[in-house]
Parts: structure tokens; C-alpha cells; sequence
């Protein structure tokens, strides 16, 4: 299992890096298909608790908000927003299912969860030193990810969160963020030119929030009872399952890197 796990993430390291070093439509293309592979995924999980979401609605706005992040000019943000609003609500009209307005709702939370969040990834990128910001992102959560799962199977003794996951401990949780932590204070020297100061505090602030973001992909996998998003990466389970930490992360180095002086 573990060298199935170890040769997924050799490869999608691959599919990853080339587009990322890149920018441009590759890219975009890479953080579109993302956008909608996660929105598949999160209809399909939503599906199997009984729920109707539309798949063409999720996905389509999911895409037009990884577009605005890539043309903000041309798809002002408060008008992408109240054109999905409002025509999401009015397609609902024609939704013949028991439950439309839940599924009206669930759509445009899906597209701003996957597409709205995944969009920063695009901004982050077109940013001052942005490849360097969001090799910096994905570090973090890679270290955060290696680094809990490890101590967790060795020292893990202590439920987390049980609730939503079971297996997770407080272990595991704390050194991953102490391991995150140090990562992004000693390499935020080097990669973006950080003071070691700023570094420790965003290393803190990744290492505790950003595992909340595989935390909540648990609480709908959970709702629903299932294991994973899907079956797309062997040991790995799905897109969404790869990329709920960088939901979180990405924002977050988005606005600290472009909103902190530095």
C-alpha cells in the first residue's frame, strides 16, 4: 500500500510541477481539471447520502470561478457572484426533485468550496515570486501530511477529532505542525526572502489550520459513509481527497503573501 501511495505521488509530483513551473493556459488547464474532476467527485459523494446536486450546474460554476481568478478584469467578482446566485436559484425552478432548494444550495457551496478556493491557486501563481509562494504552499501541506501520518502510526495514542475521523490523533496533528512549522521558517528565508520571524508565524499558522481542510473533506465523507472521494489515484483515493489541505493553504500564503508587507 505504502509503495503504491509513494509511486502515485512520484507521479502526480510530475503532472503537477510541469504546469505550475510553466503558468499560463497549462496551468489554468491543470487547476481547471482539477475544478472539475473535485466537483464530480463531490456530487458523486453527495449522491451517495441521498442528494441531487447538479453535476452541470457544480461544475460549470466551479470552472467560471477558476476563470475570474484567472481574468479578474474581464469577470468582476461581484458580478460572477450574483449571476451564480441568482441563476443557480432560478435553474432550481426546473429542478424535479423532492429537495431543489437543497440542491440549489449544495451546488453553489461545492463551486465556491472547489472553484472559488482552487482559483487562488491561479492568483498566487500570477503574484511577485508567486511560483515560489506556491511551491512554498504545497511544501507545507506535503510536510504536514508526511509528517502527522508518520508520528500518528508511531506515537499516536490520543483521539484528535473522532468524531469526524477516527484514526487522526493529537500526535500526529501537533507534529505535523511542529514539522510544518519549522519547514516553512527555514526554507522562507530562502525561497521568498521572509525574516525567520514571519516565517515561524505563517509555518504556525499553516501547521494548525491547514489539516482542518482534510478534517472537513472527512465530515462529508462521513455524512455520507464513504471511505473516499473516488478511486482516480491508486492509494490516494481522489482529487479531492489530494487537494482538501491545499483548499485551505493556498488562500492563505495567497493573502499573506500579497497583502503583508514583507
Amino acid at each position: 500500500m505504502l509503495r503504491t501511495r509513494v509511486i502515485s505521488a512520484a507521479v502526480l509530483l510530475v503532472i503537477v510541477m510541469i504546469p505550475a513551473i510553466l503558468g499560463g493556459w497549462p496551468f489554468l488547464a491543470l487547476i481547471a481539471a482539477a475544478a472539475g474532476l473535485a466537483s464530480w467527485e463531490y456530487c458523486k459523494l453527495l449522491r451517495q447520502g441521498g442528494f441531487q446536486p447538479s453535476l452541470a450546474l457544480t461544475a460549470a460554476l466551479s470552472l467560471l470561478f477558476v476563470a475570474q481568478a484567472q481574468w479578474p478584469e474581464l469577470l468582476p467578482l461581484g458580478l460572477l457572484l450574483t449571476v451564480a446566485v441568482i441563476g443557480a436559484l432560478l435553474l432550481a425552478l426546473w429542478r424535479k426533485t423532492a429537495q431543489p432548494i437543497t440542491e440549489w444550495a449544495l451546488a453553489l457551496a461545492g463551486a465556491l468550496y472547489l472553484g472559488w478556493l482552487l482559483g487562488h491557486a491561479l492568483a498566487l501563481r500570477a503574484a511577485p515570486q508567486g511560483l515560489l509562494w506556491l511551491a512554498l504552499a504545497a511544501l507545507a501541506v506535503w510536510t504536514d501530511d508526511v509528517s502527522a501520518y508518520f508520528a500518528g502510526r508511531a506515537f499516536g495514542r490520543h483521539p484528535w477529532w473522532p468524531r469526524h475521523s477516527p484514526k487522526k490523533t493529537w500526535e500526529g496533528y501537533l507534529a505535523g505542525a511542529a514539522a510544518t512549522t519549522l519547514m516553512v521558517t527555514l526554507l522562507g528565508v530562502y525561497l521568498v526572502g521572509i525574516a525567520w520571524l514571519e516565517g515561524l508565524a505563517l509555518g504556525l499558522l499553516l501547521g494548525l489550520v491547514t489539516p482542518l481542510g482534510d478534517l472537513a473533506e472527512s465530515m462529508l465523507k462521513r455524512q455520507v459513509h464513504a471511505k473516499d472521494s473516488s478511486t482516480l489515484i491508486p492509494g490516494h483515493g481522489g482529487v479531492l481527497d489530494r487537494i482538501d489541505t491545499l483548499l485551505i493553504a493556498i488562500p492563505i500564503v495567497y493573502y499573506w503573501a500579497t497583502l503583508l508587507p514583507h
